[in-house]
């Protein structure tokens, strides 16, 4: 086997590691959906409930922004995992290119780990 197949093949096997996000980052997008469903509630709640007075229109402005702030970065996460997901089927779709021509692809492709079914569950929330 030429060192310029196996260096394709190592550059395919990097690739598929680096393209699944981490653990950390689905806990992260995990607790950042958390937050933003306890600010709903919190603006809602004092909308309702409490006197209007100029600190609570500030406190209230302070959480819209809090609330801006971790939506835009959900939908960072969902668009990261969303294009990670699509650079992972190409290069699984590439694997038996790299056989070069021979009958059976050199390897298997990969079973998926915990991380993508933790990446389902947090794509549906």
């Amino acid at each position: 086997m030429s060192s310029e197949i196996i260096h394709q093949i190592l550059e395919a096997i990097e690739e598929e590691a680096h393209s699944r996000p981490s653990p950390v980052e689905f806990e992260m997008a995990y607790q950042a959906r958390v937050a933003i469903d306890r600010i709903r509630f919190a603006i809602k709640t004092t909308e309702q409930f409490c006197p209007k007075s100029n600190p609570l229109r500030e406190a209230g402005l302070q959480l819209l922004e809090a609330l801006q702030r971790l939506e835009t970065v959900d939908r960072r996460f969902q668009e990261r995992s969303r294009i990670r997901g699509v650079a992972r089927q190409a290069c699984a779709e590439a694997r038996p290119l790299l056989a070069m021509g021979t009958s059976a692809p050199m390897f298997e492709p990969m079973v998926h780990s915990r991380g993508d079914q933790i990446e389902a569950a947090t794509l549906e929330l």
